[in-house]
């Protein structure tokens, strides 16, 4: 077993961010503007008239171990499957991001592909294994680390590709499946995630038969919000050209022939409808958090890590001041959504940093705390997007889809909000 870095009384503070998604990126980049002295890029705007506080500069090497080679904008997944020419878009390969490169990073910050076995809060060292490694592990030693995983989401919901060319032939395989016939598409589920891709289909290819079906009465079912958002998703839906079925379960599958001797898929319900597709997109599954490696200790039945407001590990873990963790893959209030994770990852920053000063100094942290967060949720329909927070309730139009996804289902809103483009001013 090898050994990624040694460290020493004077060397740098090391920190380890597992994740290089919203969550991983936030913390990464937030934490090296403040050991650079300059104010995280995420952070509040200054009030007028409020002068700037320059950040203790600290010396520090960030490492992110990612098990794909790029940055994927996983919202953006229901348009990447409709559209091969975003799906080009939505991953940004790591060595070609600008703000991981001269003259923006300065070596501060390190991306390496592989995947994170399992972490010692004890020791204070993660089990790395190397994409192409096989078998062979590295030890990562840290003072600080940042775990944001997310969560496990299965196919189709995201592409399971971990390098971009694969994943550009995966999605490019996808649209190919789901365009070509005379039946059209049947996309199973009416959550969020079933909802955008029914309607991004349907957008960038409006001759297509999109048919959406959910079990229950209400689309948004699952989802602690008003009725009146589902509803409202239902008429955009149907105003879009999407057809759609409540109250139909699926019970099985079949692959048929027609007269002509074309392969077809006959959809069966519990309630006795059937109809025929040429495809058949799952968007039911459950998502599972991607914590495997941590201490068990410090996750809950499910598998979320039980942070502190602080986001810190448990407060019995060992060591526990010095561990983090943001993004999906916490247990906290409110939907799980790309804004939390960015915000989670910035609050780990301050953190962070907070006790790289405290050990420094002697000055006592200041540390940013979570407060709860209410249900609340954007979705992007065809034209237009609904939206739900509890102080303006439900809104919808063409307007919120700008305000909330742009027009790349939010890649350029959380592409510039993370500055990935290198244009953090020095």
């Amino acid at each position: 077993m090898g050994s990624m870095f040694e460290s020493s009384p004077q060397a740098p503070f090391k920190v380890l961010v597992i994740g290089g998604s919203y969550g991983g990126l936030s913390a990464a980049f937030n934490l090296r503007d403040l050991c650079s002295g300059r104010a995280p890029r995420c952070g509040e705007p200054l009030a007028e008239g409020e002068a700037p506080v320059a950040p203790m500069q600290v010396t520090v090497e960030i490492t992110i171990i990612d098990e794909r080679d790029g940055f994927y904008h996983l919202i953006g997944s229901p348009l990447a499957l409709a559209s091969e020419s975003f799906a080009e878009k939505a991953w940004v390969k790591f060595d070609e991001m600008p703000a991981l490169h001269a003259p923006h990073n300065d070596d501060v910050i390190r991306v390496r592909q592989g995947s994170v076995q399992a972490v010692d809060p004890v020791r204070k060292v993660a089990t790395f294994v190397a994409r192409g490694a096989g078998l062979q592990t590295e030890e990562v030693r840290y003072d600080y680390l940042v775990a944001a995983t997310g969560l496990r989401r299965v196919w189709p919901v995201v592409p399971q590709s971990l390098r971009k060319k694969q994943y550009l032939f995966e999605t490019a395989e996808h649209i190919r499946a789901v365009t070509v016939g005379r039946y059209g598409v049947v996309v199973v589920g009416g959550g969020a995630v079933g909802i955008e891709m029914a309607s991004e289909l349907k957008l960038v290819y409006p001759h297509l038969k999109v048919t959406l079906v959910h079990s229950q009465d209400k689309l948004l079912s699952a989802e602690p919000l008003p009725d009146n958002v589902g509803g409202r998703a239902l008429e955009l839906l149907m105003d879009g050209g999407v057809d759609v079925l409540l109250s139909h379960r699926l019970e099985r599958t079949e692959e048929v022939k027609d007269e002509s001797g074309s392969v077809g898929v006959r959809v069966h319900f519990d309630n006795g409808d059937s109809m025929l597709a040429d495809h058949v997109i799952m968007a039911v599954s459950k998502s599972v958090p991607t914590t495997t490696f941590l201490p068990k200790d410090v996750l809950d039945g499910e598998g979320y890590v039980r942070i502190q407001p602080s986001l810190n590990f448990p407060p019995e873990t060992p060591n526990a001041a010095d561990h983090f963790a943001a993004g999906d893959l916490v247990r906290w209030s409110g939907i799980k959504r790309c804004g939390a994770a960015m915000h989670m990852g910035h609050f780990a920053a301050v953190n962070v940093h907070q006790r790289m000063q405290q050990k420094l100094s002697g000055a006592e942290p200041k540390f940013s705390k979570l407060s709860e967060v209410p249900p609340m949720m954007g979705l992007a329909v065809g034209k237009k997007a609904v939206a739900y927070w509890p102080e303006a309730g439900m809104t919808s139009g063409e307007d919120v889809l700008k305000t909330f996804f742009g027009d790349d289902l939010g890649f350029t809103i959380c592409y510039s909000y993370l500055q990935l483009g290198g244009n953090k001013s020095s």
